[in-house]
């Protein structure tokens, strides 16, 4: 009699579910592990939150600032180095296009960053400095426009991270800093690029050879 019952369809179709729900159950509480902005790259190359970076002792070097959904943009999203470059030149000479698309609605940051480096008749004091500053493996380069501007859209989230890993906070709206973009200023790209504003997001076209601070970022893959 028991067997016969066991073999009921529809008993086996219930207790097949009650037994689906029952391993659901079970793994709930599996940890989340997409990336987050506000979480901390480390020199290791992995994302943390601050608990578990301190927990385990690993270094900072950026912070996430933007997750990518977008599969036509390359990357998993971008993290903002801790410190700010000093005041430097785009150029060291004027007259000279340097292949940047001139775009400021892409986020092209790194190409931009190379064809500066590589422009043949002038030198760009500036990605000089970023390339210098390549380490732990990480690809460093100028945030293009369009990158600013996602910068400054995160800026009230992740400031206080950057802060308990005692790194440069970006400007709040009391400051006035003005710093690089890697995009040059279309039509006028032989004498200009754009600054972008972190206070306030506006944006200002600015001879080359002018001195500005720049804040780093790097793109996310894994």
């Amino acid at each position: 009699m028991i067997i016969r019952y066991f073999y009921n369809p529809i008993f086996y179709i219930l207790l097949c579910w009650a037994m689906t729900l029952i391993s659901c159950d079970a793994h709930q509480d599996f940890p989340d592990t997409g990336i987050k902005t506000g979480q901390i790259l480390c020199t290791d190359g992995m994302t943390y939150s601050l608990d578990a970076m301190r927990q385990a002792g690993k270094q900072p070097i950026a912070i996430v600032f933007h997750v990518n959904n977008d599969p036509d943009i390359e990357g998993n999203g971008y993290a903002v180095f801790l410190y700010e470059l000093p005041a430097t030149q785009f150029a060291d000479s004027l007259g000279i296009t340097q292949g940047t698309s001139c775009d400021i609605t892409t986020f092209d940051g790194n190409a931009n960053t190379y064809a500066m480096y590589a422009t043949q008749d002038c030198s760009s004091p500036l990605a000089t400095e970023v390339f210098d500053m390549w380490r732990y493996g990480q690809s460093a380069y100028i945030p293009s426009v369009a990158q600013m501007r996602m910068m400054y859209t995160a800026r009230d989230i992740i400031n206080p991270i950057i802060k308990e890993c005692g790194g440069d906070l970006l400007p709040t709206a009391e400051d006035s800093d003005w710093f690089w973009t890697s995009t040059e200023v279309k039509d006028m790209n032989a004498a200009k690029a754009w600054l972008y504003s972190l206070s306030s997001g506006a944006m200002q076209e600015t001879p080359k050879l002018q001195a500005h601070p720049a804040r780093p970022i790097i793109t996310l893959n894994n």
